[in-house]
């Protein structure tokens, strides 16, 4: 078989959803939602749990209060800690339920219809819309990091990345294949370029601090 004529029958077993190549795609990307949705998971609860803290106890010192950049304390306080209200790990709690629930539905060897994905997409692009909004608000409004924020920005920002890539190539979100094609096996670096503009940008505007801290 030539190399062209594999390559049609990948590209069309990608958009199969009952094929092998789709079925071990989507197992890749059910254990890529699984360990970010721990981790985001993980992050929040923790969150919340400081949270209950400062609600206790209004001088309470977080577990992540390192020094006055590495600040938890400082972050949660503010108006932008509770945007819609309540404070945002909540959102973090629901939102990476629901991603280890589609995780383990995809390991179990579940396939979703093409609007299902569509509802997958659009929940991690308002998560990480929402996380970069966050990042500006800690950068540059509030002028302190808050420790188990950034990892659940890493972790959204590598689900973003991933499940983006699977919905193109999958065909769910409308690319042309050859596009499709080419950005195949791009996911992590596209990811790494991600979080270097996000944390290269955080060592730019903090470079001072973080020099004096050594």
């Amino acid at each position: 078989m030539s190399t062209h004529t594999t390559t049609s029958v990948e590209q069309e077993g990608e958009r199969d959803p009952g094929s092998d190549v789709a079925r071990a795609r989507d197992r890749r990307t059910g254990l890529l939602m699984l360990v970010t949705g721990v981790v985001g998971f993980g992050a929040a609860a923790m969150l919340v749990f400081e949270r209950l803290q400062v609600y206790l106890d209004a001088g309470h010192t977080s577990s992540c209060d390192i020094n006055a950049l590495l600040n938890c304390g400082t972050v949660m306080r503010t108006n932008q800690a509770e945007a819609f209200g309540f404070p945002n790990p909540l959102i973090g709690i629901v939102a990476y339920a629901i991603v280890l629930a589609v995780a383990a539905a995809l390991l179990s060897g579940a396939r979703f219809a093409r609007w299902y994905w569509w509802c997958v997409q659009v929940g991690v692009t308002l998560g990480f819309v929402f996380i970069c909004w966050l990042w500006y608000q800690t950068t540059f409004q509030i002028d302190a990091l808050c420790m188990y924020c950034m990892i659940v920005w890493i972790a959204q920002s590598t689900l973003f990345v991933h499940v983006t890539m699977r919905n193109m190539r999958a065909g769910v979100i409308p690319v042309p294949e050859r596009i499709a094609e080419v950005l195949k096996g791009w996911s992590w670096f596209l990811t790494l370029i991600v979080l270097l503009v996000l944390f290269g940008i955080i060592f730019i505007r903090f470079f001072t601090v973080i020099m004096g801290m050594f």
